[in-house]
């Protein structure tokens, strides 16, 4: 797949490139996150799936209700504009919107940066679907996918170039983890793929194999 190749390359030049100890700090912080973390909670295949408006990078309300009533959506909640994986990510389902599209589906990210994050992270890739901003993690939240960085992570950011309290508007130090659902038009979730490693992301190929299996 193009998009496991892509982070793997990403992967390598960091590794190749980080301070030492840098690539295991984080590689750890990884793994305490997955054993902990309330998958239990994330919404599952049937669930149904909560209603939302969320302002979108030039400032226009999107509503989950009124896109399903064109046809299934595929919602991405991504950390935003600073996360190099997230950018690996829309950009290559920005390639595969077409195929997407044509199976029916609507795809929408979500990520708590401010709305001028999400116009950054359109513009950067030129993404022509919806980027939205949930502040406050109010929709992720809903959807089960919600953490707090740990305390060392906190302190560590700042080496990373990474003001996540300017960009998400508030202190509260929380992300949602990466996952990709496909919404049915009945509004029940037909697919869930939550990662609490970021460098893990579902597949163009998954989604779209996900939309024609919903028979839209």
């Amino acid at each position: 797949m193009v998009l496991e190749q892509e982070f793997a390359d990403f992967n390598a030049k960091f590794e190749a490139g980080a301070s030492a100890g840098a690539a295991a700090f984080l590689n750890a912080k990884i793994d305490e996150l997955t054993a902990v973390f309330p998958f239990d909670r994330v919404l599952k295949p049937g669930d149904l799936a909560p209603e939302f408006a969320l302002p979108g990078a030039t400032g226009e309300t999107i509503s989950l209700l009124e896109t399903l009533a064109g046809g299934p959506v595929v919602l991405s909640f991504y950390c935003g504009a600073w996360c190099p994986y997230c950018n690996i990510q829309l950009a290559a389902y920005e390639r595969a919107l077409p195929a997407i599209s044509e199976a029916g589906g609507y795809l929408i990210a979500i990520s708590p940066q401010k709305p001028d994050g999400s116009l950054i992270m359109a513009q950067k890739n030129n993404l022509t679907f919806e980027v939205l901003s949930d502040a406050g993690n109010v929709v992720a939240r809903k959807f089960g996918l919600v953490y707090k960085l740990s305390d060392d992570l906190v302190l560590d950011f700042p080496s990373f170039g990474v003001d996540l309290t300017a960009i998400n508007g508030d202190n509260s130090w929380e992300l949602p983890i990466a996952a990709t659902f496909v919404i049915g038009r009945n509004g029940r979730v037909r697919l869930a793929n939550p990662e609490t490693d970021q460098r893990k992301r579902l597949s163009p190929e998954a989604i779209v194999d996900a939309l024609v299996a919903a028979g839209v």
